[in-house]
């Protein structure tokens, strides 16, 4: 089939994509700036005969995904702000039974309920850590409508691959941006591996290959706990050897496979006099801030589409070859730190936060910043 052009705002394209990779099952709580895409989950996930339930709160709807993908469904969510923090207990869950599912959490100003409709980029270190315990799963961010669709494909898929939560990061001014997006014809949908017999659940010879996943009512002698397990789901609750192989495994099934997750955008870093790295919005502004002083400073600009794990080579790369590396975010500067880590004194990192009232920072802001960096 051909591509097709569709006229689409963020959080559509978001649904849309989800709709294209398989997505049968949506359970959530409406909330802004996210609510669009329970809307239009809720109007075109029933024709195409999957399931959309309004939960009672988004600590509900977490676990219904999670009940949902045992019983073999492809199972995401939509929330923002205070809803993201009570799934975290859900999503740990999610990770230490190694369940497949997808949470968008569109960002908005915080903490507590903070400004309901504005756009922030506050809860990048909590995609990441909000869990407790030693865990880690892959957080995606788009930074255009384009990439709405496009990601949350590639979510959708990479939860189905490594059985695994993702979380996929968008914002209030990116999730109402309407622009053209290419549909192709057909996107890939990545299945979840099956068990041979007397296969183990829970357990994996390789550690970069996630366990097969059985159907609950199959046959298997199946257990789930979110307990120390061992291979075959029993509970181990004293055996220190046990719980460190299970959270070793977990963790490198992601980490041994980063290179497969990165995506992301380098543009004029080989020669960059100053260099910027965003996501979200806000990369929109650094690209548009590099148009603007094209002639008078060569601005290399790397865009993160994937915010764990982290790509270090392009931002490596950049400080190498630029005389200061500027970081702009939606918050008081959460991305920032780990640029400062992997330029680990190359070129001097320098903030750019913008807070409150979600107001974008404009590329105009930015190429005033980087002009006077070089003054």
């Amino acid at each position: 089939m051909s591509p097709e052009r569709r006229l689409w705002s963020g959080n559509i394209a978001v649904a849309e994509g989800a709709l294209a990779a398989g997505v049968d099952f949506y359970a959530g709580y409406p909330i802004t700036p996210s609510s669009e895409i329970m809307e239009h989950m809720a109007r075109e996930l029933p024709k195409r005969g999957g399931v959309f339930l309004q939960a009672e709160d988004e600590i509900a709807a977490i676990f219904m995904l999670i009940g949902a993908s045992w019983a073999d469904a492809k199972a995401m969510t939509a929330t923002s702000g205070p809803g993201f923090s009570l799934m975290q207990e859900g999503l740990g869950i999610a990770v230490m039974t190694e369940t497949p599912l997808l949470v968008v959490d569109v960002m908005r100003v915080g903490p507590g309920t903070g400004q309901a409709s504005k756009a922030a980029q506050g809860d990048l270190l909590q995609a990441r850590w909000g869990r407790h315990g030693d865990q880690a799963l892959p957080v995606f961010a788009p930074s255009s409508v384009q990439d709405c669709f496009e990601l949350t494909v590639f979510a959708v898929n990479t939860a189905e691959r490594l059985r695994t939560p993702v979380v996929l990061l968008s914002d209030e001014l990116l999730a109402h941006t309407w622009e053209t997006v290419r549909v192709p014809g057909e996107v890939e949908r990545a299945e979840r591996r099956r068990p041979r017999d007397h296969e183990p659940p829970f357990g994996s010879p390789d550690p970069r290959l996630p366990p097969a996943m059985p159907r609950l009512g199959e046959g298997h002698a199946l257990l789930v706990t979110a307990s120390t397990h061992d291979p075959w789901g029993l509970r181990q609750t004293s055996d220190p050897e046990v719980h460190r192989a299970l959270v070793e495994r977990l963790w490198q099934k992601i980490w041994l496979n980063r290179e497969e997750l990165f995506r992301y955008e380098a543009v004029g870093v080989e020669e960059a006099e100053v260099g910027v790295v965003a996501y979200g919005s806000v990369a929109r502004s650094a690209l548009a801030a590099r148009k603007i002083l094209a002639g008078r400073v060569r601005v290399g600009v790397v865009v993160l589409k994937t915010l764990w794990p982290l790509p270090e080579e392009p931002i490596r790369a950049l400080a190498e070859r630029a005389r200061a590396v500027l970081v702009p975010e939606l918050s008081l500067g959460q991305l920032v730190w780990d640029v400062e880590r992997i330029a680990a004194g190359r070129c001097p990192v320098l903030r750019f936060p913008k807070v409150g009232g979600g107001i974008p920072i404009f590329p105009e802001e930015l190429a005033a910043r980087i002009l006077e960096i070089l003054r």
